[in-house]
Parts: C-alpha cells; sequence; structure tokens
C-alpha cells in the first residue's frame, strides 16, 4: 500500500490564499480520507490477528464515501474469505457519518422544499442527494410523528391568560 501524506506547509498555503476547508476540493478531504483508510487497515489487521479462521488480505474494494467534508473514493480491505466487517464504516454504507442526515432532517423540519434541500447540502459540502435519498432520510421521522400524535393527553391542561393595554401617557 502507498502511504501518502499530507503536506501541512502546501495545505497552510492552500488556506492562506483562500481556498475552502470542507467540501468537494477542500483542504481536510484528504486528510479525512487518509485517517479513514489508516483506521480500517488496522481494523483488518487487528481482525487477522485475533480470529481463528485462516484467512488473510486479499486487496481492497472501492466506494465512494460521502462526509461533511466532502466526497471522496475510499480503499476498504478485505480478507479472502469475506468474514471481515469494517465497524468503522460498515459494508454498503456510504456516509461517513450521521451529521449529514441530521442536517437534511432539520432542513426538512424547518418547511424546505427537496429542492432546496439538494441545493443547500451541495453548497455546503459539494454533495449531490437525489430526492429518493432525502425521502429515505425523512421517513426516520414518520414513526416518531405517528408516536407523538398517538401519545395519550392529559385530562387537564392549566393554561394563564394575559391582557394588557399599554398607554404612553406625558407627566
Amino acid at each position: 500500500m502507498r502511504n501518502q501524506s499530507v503536506n501541512f506547509d502546501e495545505a497552510l498555503k492552500q488556506l492562506q490564499s483562500g481556498k475552502n476547508l470542507l467540501g468537494t476540493d477542500g483542504i481536510l478531504t484528504p486528510l479525512i480520507k487518509q485517517l479513514t483508510e489508516a483506521a480500517l487497515q488496522a481494523e483488518i489487521e487487528h481482525y487477522l490477528s485475533t480470529t481463528s479462521i485462516d484467512t488473510r488480505k486479499n486487496g481492497y474494494t472501492r466506494k465512494t464515501v460521502k462526509s461533511t467534508s466532502g466526497q471522496f473514493e475510499l480503499k476498504t480491505p478485505k480478507d479472502r474469505s469475506g468474514a471481515f466487517e469494517p465497524q468503522l464504516i460498515k459494508k454498503n454504507q456510504t456516509k461517513l457519518s450521521e451529521n449529514i442526515d441530521n442536517k437534511i432532517l432539520s432542513l426538512f423540519a424547518l418547511g424546505m422544499s427537496y429542492r432546496d434541500i439538494q441545493k443547500h447540502v451541495a453548497e455546503l459540502y459539494g454533495l449531490e442527494i437525489s430526492d429518493g435519498a432525502i425521502t429515505h432520510i425523512t421517513d426516520k421521522l414518520l414513526p416518531e410523528l405517528k408516536a407523538w400524535q398517538q401519545r395519550p393527553l392529559e385530562a387537564l391542561y392549566p393554561f394563564v391568560w394575559l391582557d394588557a393595554i399599554h398607554y404612553k401617557i406625558k407627566h
């Protein structure tokens, strides 16, 4: 495996020249990619040293991962038996964290349309999100909404109502 390291002097120069930290061409995206791949490599090495199955490394699979710092292609290690299940980024997982889902849910809760959410996420993170993905994310709210609608109501709800008039009077 070719180990590329992030050149911090070059990153500092790019930051001073006005390049974005986050997004598709952000300064932090290669660093996050490098750290994630190193963590996955450590996971498979730990797995191989502790498993009772007779297996060994068998190359990498590539997947595109979306994160709050942008989108990048990740090399996920695999083993010959196919029993290795990474914990950092599980099989079929395409998002590095749930932050994007939480942002989409909050935008949806504020009443934004799917098209506005797509534009907002693309502007902030440089990610293209389809209508189907937004629907899938917002469908997570439906069980919570149903539970709230079907909650038992109290028999009595106290409230206070105040009314006042304010007059401006000169002395």
